[in-house]
C-alpha cells in the first residue's frame, strides 16, 4: 500500500490470488500449456519456500526470483535449486514415460523454454551477495528448494497426467530444437 500524505491519494498493490496470479497476468497475451498454474507453498528449517510456475507457448526464459520480499534479479541458491529440481523433475517424468525416444536426455534450458515462474522465499538470516542485495547466498536453501520442488512438482505431474504430457512434449520439442540447431551448425 501506497499512500501520499501530501494529497491522500492511497494505492494498493495486490494480487488477490497471489504469485500464481501474477504468474497468470505475465502470461496473459500468450497461449498457455496447461492451466491453473502450478503452485505450491511449504515451510521447511523455518524457510517459507513459495513457488508458482506456466508454460507458454513462446520461447523466452521468464523466471523471477524473490527472497524475503526483494527481487534478487541475478538470482542465487534460491533460484539454482529451483532450476536443478525443475530439470531433474522432467527427466525422471519422461524417462517413466518412455517420451525421450529419439532426445537422449533433457537439458535445463529445454526445461525453461517458454516457461514463467516466480520462487519466493523467506529466509530468517538472508545472506545477499552484493551491495544491491542482487543474490542470494544462503547455501542451505538450495537444498530445501530442490527437495521441496523434486517431492511437490513430481507429484503435480503424477495427480495431472494431461498437463504432465504437454509439457513433458514442450520441453521435448525444445530439445529437438537444440539438437536440430546443434546438427546444423556441424554441418556448416
Amino acid at each position: 500500500s501506497l499512500e501520499d500524505e501530501r494529497d491522500g491519494k492511497k494505492k494498493n498493490f495486490q494480487y488477490q490470488g497471489g504469485i500464481a496470479s501474477f504468474v497468470e497476468h505475465l502470461n496473459r497475451n500468450k497461449q498457455v500449456v496447461h492451466t491453473p498454474p502450478v503452485y505450491f507453498e511449504a515451510t521447511r528449517d523455518g524457510v517459507v519456500v513459495e513457488i508458482a510456475m506456466q508454460w507458454n507457448d513462446g520461447y523466452n526464459e521468464n523466471v523471477f526470483s524473490f527472497a524475503n520480499n526483494i527481487n534478487t534479479h541475478d538470482g542465487g541458491t534460491h533460484l539454482s535449486g529451483f532450476k536443478g529440481a525443475l530439470t531433474r523433475s522432467l527427466n525422471s517424468f519422461a524417462q517413466a514415460s518412455n517420451l525421450l525416444k529419439d532426445v537422449g536426455e533433457i537439458q535445463g534450458d529445454d526445461t525453461r523454454e517458454g516457461l514463467c515462474a516466480v520462487v519466493s522465499v523467506k529466509v530468517p538470516n538472508p545472506q545477499f551477495e552484493g551491495q544491491t542485495k542482487g543474490k542470494l547466498g544462503n547455501s542451505e536453501v538450495k537444498g530445501i528448494v530442490e527437495s521441496l520442488v523434486n517431492e511437490r512438482f513430481s507429484a503435480f505431474l503424477e495427480e495431472r497426467p494431461q498437463d504432465a504430457k504437454r509439457i513433458a512434449q514442450k520441453v521435448i520439442d525444445a530439445a529437438r530444437g537444440r539438437e536440430a540447431a546443434r546438427k546444423a551448425r556441424d554441418l556448416t
